[in-house]
């Protein structure tokens, strides 16, 4: 990933609160056909060693799992916050008119080696991990004893574990840090005053980053 060092996060902790807030991650992998992408929830573990685990699980009908060249890294792509910047947002346009669109994105890229996971306890295990995160929130939350006997461990038996050991976290926050102090305050503007959810969110990263650059 191209990251200059304007854009680059470091904060582990912002790192990690990113990849549990946006958990569905794009899974990039090599292959005797080239790459090969699924896009799946995973579970970041930080207590394991170096920067952590990444746990999920893909159908066994899924090709990816069983075609991956092992001397090569997995990638785990995840997505957060992003928005279309217009260059009128910025004071600069009307002094010079040199500017251009971008787009702001906040972004996490996870490598490491894959593990495939048989074990019918490690993948249940899993399943309700990821349940007991998602359905958190809920006042009634799902859980597999809720379904009927047997239910669960048919659909276990159609998936296999995933298992990312992390080598390497690069976090890549743009956020209009490459534009001067006017244009910066002028996107927060804009972006706030569109009214949208995307575009509030974005201005409060913007206005993050300003803050940290001074």
């Amino acid at each position: 990933m191209y990251n200059p060092a304007h854009f680059k996060k470091e904060n582990p902790q912002a790192l990690r609160d990113l990849m549990a807030q946006f958990p569905l991650a794009t899974l990039v992998t090599l292959g005797s056909q080239g790459l090969c992408a699924t896009h799946m929830p995973l579970l970041y573990d930080s207590r394991a060693s170096g920067f952590g685990v990444l746990r999920g699980h893909m159908a066994k009908a899924n090709p990816q799992w069983s075609d991956v060249k092992p001397e090569v890294s997995a990638l785990a792509i995840f997505s957060g916050p992003q928005h279309y910047i217009s260059p009128n947002w910025y004071p600069s346009k009307a002094e010079h008119g040199k500017v251009v669109p971008t787009w702001n994105y906040v972004v996490v890229h996870a490598r490491g080696p894959l593990s495939v996971i048989h074990d019918v306890a490690w993948l249940k295990r899993n399943v309700s991990d990821l349940t007991a995160v998602h359905e958190a929130g809920f006042a009634n939350p799902w859980t597999p004893e809720t379904a009927p006997a047997g239910y669960v461990d048919s659909m276990v038996n159609a998936i296999v574990g995933i298992e990312i050991a992390i080598e390497s976290l690069d976090g890549k926050w743009k956020a209009s840090q490459n534009r001067p102090v006017p244009d910066r305050l002028g996107v927060i503007d804009a972006l706030t005053n569109l009214g949208t959810p995307e575009g509030r969110r974005m201005a409060e990263i913007v206005s993050a980053a300003n803050r940290d650059s001074k």
